[in-house]
């Protein structure tokens, strides 16, 4: 089992005629490979941040970032081993293709250059993870303006997984998408995240999903971590007045689940 620990991390980032802004404050969480959790919070809640200085794309200013009890690197070889098995879906799948390539260019980069399959087997490693995330493998030489928002967040997460991590940052992953494709792309993830024995850390302002699609929960207000523990404890005997706050002016997270019943849940 892999986990990914944050340990008194904190973020501090100095703006220019304003002095410092501490963007994270001393938070720590776990995530371990077969369990998502979910990092809830409002915009600029310091969300965004985390997944940033998960994935290395920023540094911490104080705490570690421990890979199964060690310090994960910050160069070299070694942080490309890293980034191997830590992946990231990002929020907007406009943005983060590729225009100028096709859907095959965009899953062949990773198994070549981190050498995941044999070069022979190349072709059949693409065709197989299009597969995966329910892609048919007519798609392979189009390009991304030619796929609707839900297949490109679904090539997006074929291109994450063609390395094989052992976690998956996903932020933010449908909040781009149309409401009719949502449910779609979170319930592929859901069972990723099972057949595969993913680690999930899910970003998202949704307290609903988050209920359904995770483990647990984190909620986040102005870089603190001021609530946590498992989703349905967290949804509805909330602690904090900021998470009661959240629940308040979403939609009601007993009567949505009510109406979908216990087997809508992928983790049930």
């Amino acid at each position: 089992m892999t986990t990914l620990e944050l340990s008194h991390v904190t973020k501090r980032y100095r703006v220019r005629g304003a002095g410092e802004m501490r963007a994270l404050d001393d938070v720590s969480f776990s995530l371990s490979s077969g369990q998502t959790v979910a990092l809830v919070g409002q915009s600029g809640s310091g969300k965004s941040t985390i997944a940033k200085i998960i994935t290395q794309l920023e540094r911490v200013s104080s705490g570690q970032v421990l890979l199964d009890g060690a310090p994960i690197p910050t160069r070299g070889r070694a942080l490309r081993r890293y980034r191997q098995q830590v992946r990231m879906v990002f929020q907007d799948p406009f943005a983060s293709l590729n225009p100028y390539h096709t859907i095959r260019h965009h899953i062949e980069r990773p198994l070549r250059l981190d050498r995941v399959v044999p070069g022979d087997q190349v072709e059949a490693e693409v065709h197989r993870l299009l597969d995966r995330v329910r892609l048919d493998s007519s798609v392979i030489d189009r390009r991304p303006h030619e796929l609707s928002g839900g297949q490109r967040q679904r090539v997006a997460i074929a291109r994450a997984l063609a390395s094989r991590p052992s976690m998956l940052v996903a932020d933010e992953p449908v909040s781009m998408l149309d409401v009719s494709i949502r449910l779609g792309v979170l319930n592929l993830l859901a069972d990723l995240q099972r057949e595969e024995d993913l680690g999930v850390l899910y970003i998202t302002h949704d307290l609903a999903t988050a209920r359904h699609f995770s483990d647990r929960i984190m909620v986040l207000h102005h870089g603190v971590v001021v609530e946590q523990g498992p989703a349905d404890d967290v949804i509805l005997r909330p602690q904090h007045e900021y998470t009661r706050a959240l629940r308040d002016a979403s939609p009601d997270p007993d009567k949505h689940f009510a109406a979908s019943g216990p087997s809508a849940s992928p983790r049930s």
